[in-house]
């Protein structure tokens, strides 16, 4: 049963879930605009929203702490995100829903950047 559980499992392991919202979360922040599944999109929004608001402080430390999260990302895509970003105070990303597709029906959504 999943009673009090608010996280989706996706059928994956922890930290099988861990790795896929983090190259999901690296690929956002570097294209800012990704395709896939409506449930992973919303699973990725308040992981990735967290980021940006570390990304805005700006600090060696948040820095460090975006590089642990999700890997390496370069200075260029870190300053551009900082500026984007800087007189917004929430609500970074927007999740458009599209077509199913066509193999399996599932729905499919895109997730972009304000």
């Amino acid at each position: 049963m999943n009673h009090k559980r608010k996280k989706r499992a996706f059928g994956r392991t922890r930290n099988q879930k861990k790795a896929l919202l983090k190259s999901l979360a690296r690929e956002l922040l570097i294209r800012g605009k990704i395709t896939t599944t409506e449930v992973k999109a919303k699973e990725l929004r308040p992981f990735a929203e967290k980021l940006i608001s570390r990304i805005k402080k700006g600090t060696l430390a948040s820095r460090r702490n975006v590089i642990s999260k999700i890997g390496y990302l370069s200075g260029k895509h870190y300053d551009s995100l900082n500026k984007k970003f800087e007189n917004r105070a929430g609500g970074y990303t927007r999740i458009v829903k599209l077509k199913r597709r066509l193999k399996d029906a599932a729905k499919i959504a895109c997730i972009e950047f304000v």
